[in-house]
């Protein structure tokens, strides 16, 4: 992920509703969760929660899936990884060998 692509990740996540649909995203893994039951789980309608997913994506930070007439979307862990490795990549002074606890503690098994 470059500089541009990280300022579009960080003001995505920039605003409380978002930033909580990406939380449970990274929350429920693998499965997703179709449009409407986010919208359902933050109480917020149809058109403003499309809108704030549509943001997210266009982020990187979710993907999406067409099934029939939903679609459901899942946390992108390729482009959190991305942003995660743009934020360190520069990290202990060159010496990425004392980043690499931290590093290891953000892995996950996803």
């Amino acid at each position: 992920m470059d500089k541009k692509q990280s300022i579009e990740a960080f003001a995505a996540l920039s605003q409380e509703t978002r930033l909580d649909v990406f939380r449970l995203l990274i929350k429920v893994g693998p499965e997703g969760m179709l449009a409407g039951e986010i919208g359902e789980h933050f109480a917020i309608k149809q058109n403003t929660m499309s809108a704030n997913l549509a943001i997210l994506n266009r982020a990187g930070l979710v993907r999406s899936q067409r099934e029939g007439r939903a679609i459901r979307y899942f946390s992108d862990i390729d482009g959190v990884k991305g942003l995660l490795e743009f934020l360190l990549e520069d990290c202990c002074g060159g010496k990425p060998q004392l980043c690499q606890p931290v590093i290891a503690s953000l892995a996950c098994a996803c």
